[in-house]
């Protein structure tokens, strides 16, 4: 993990590229590398924060705090008005963490462990969540065809009426989590803070502004990176945003596996998506209708087919409550299916 704190390096390269008018690919680079580090910081102050607060709200903590990088990516791109980029980035954190992440965790636990088990009601839980995640995002978009006929706006009513349950759902799951069960998040082991209350704020507080900063740094150069590498900014935000905003809370996924921790590691693939499905999705909606430029929550075919079939094969990975390599290993080939389909569809 240390070596990603090497990537600090290329957040003052990526601002230099970007206000004395460096190459683009070359400012692109920098900012997505660089947001990797702070993303870590960003989860390092929160663990602390955690361990000062207690577990439970050290569990809502994390879960309000772990997709902040991609949050303030996305916020960035609707102000420069590229909505299907935001769109995409919300699919591909959802399939990401579905498939590559939770794919890559089981097949390393696997290999290291052999069959790992964790906790099947919980799993259960999850998995009924995020088929109802699925459905909330997919009934946009299956009938907005036939009410946008008759009136576009109404649409956008339908688009904010989803969101506004979908955030009363996800409150409804902390309440649960707090009350009935474990918390979402785990929690860290008590004693463990290497920073004060005082400090991790602080951090916390630089590390978002730099993460901010890079961001717009980023958003500003994609248009160009695009017409240079002749990728269509739906690849972009399917598979190259999600992994850049979410690969320091990947490689503990992965990192906890292989201390065959898997109910953790669940935790944090599948309870990624649900977050960003059930919270970070809805709140983009009310943002953009703050910010002038209305997101709605209508998806094209290729996405809805994309993330229903990333909830059904880990949902029936996660049911049975036990996992080998061989399950990772379809869950990532169907990742890697879906990654290859994007990169080859036409803009």
């Amino acid at each position: 993990m240390q070596l990603i704190n090497w990537l600090l390096i290329l957040i003052p390269i990526g601002l230099v590229s970007r206000y004395l008018n460096g190459p683009p690919m070359l400012t692109f680079t920098a900012a997505a590398l660089g947001v990797i580090p702070l993303a870590k910081i960003i989860g390092d102050a929160t663990e602390d924060l955690a361990v000062h607060t207690g577990p439970r709200v050290g569990g809502l903590l994390n879960a309000t705090l772990g997709n902040a990088a991609e949050l303030i990516i996305t916020f960035f791109a609707i102000r420069a008005g590229l909505l299907d980029l935001v769109k995409a980035s919300i699919t591909g954190s959802i399939i990401g963490n579905l498939l590559l992440v939770l794919g890559v965790s089981i097949i390393a636990g696997g290999v290291r462990h052999g069959i790992q088990k964790f906790d099947r009601e919980r799993a259960g839980l999850d998995s009924t969540m995020l088929i109802l995640a699925i459905i909330a995002l997919g009934v946009p978009s299956l009938f907005s065809h036939a009410i946008e006929s008759s009136s576009h706006i109404a649409v956008e009513y339908l688009s904010l009426g989803v969101a506004v349950a979908m955030m009363v759902i996800y409150g409804l799951g902390l309440l649960y989590s707090f009350t009935a069960v474990t918390p979402l998040t785990h929690p860290p082991v008590p004693g463990a803070a290497t920073w004060s209350v005082k400090k991790a704020l602080s951090v916390l507080f630089l590390a978002t502004v730099f993460i901010a900063w890079m961001s717009e740094v980023l958003v500003g150069s994609v248009e160009s990176v695009l017409v240079s590498l002749g990728w269509t900014e739906f690849f972009l935000g399917v598979v190259i945003i999600p992994i850049v905003g979410n690969v320091a809370e990947h490689l503990v996924a992965v990192q906890v596996a292989l201390k065959d921790k898997m109910d953790l590691s669940l935790e944090i693939s599948i309870g990624s998506s649900l977050q960003v499905a059930l919270f970070v999705a809805p709140v983009l909606v009310f943002l953009s209708l703050a910010m002038g430029n209305p997101l709605t929550l209508v998806f094209n075919q290729f996405e809805l087919i994309a993330l229903a079939a990333a909830a059904l094969i880990s949902a029936l990975v996660a049911l049975d409550g036990e996992s080998n390599w061989m399950e990772g290993a379809q869950l990532l080939a169907v990742y890697l299916i879906l990654a290859m389909a994007f990169f080859f569809l036409p803009s």
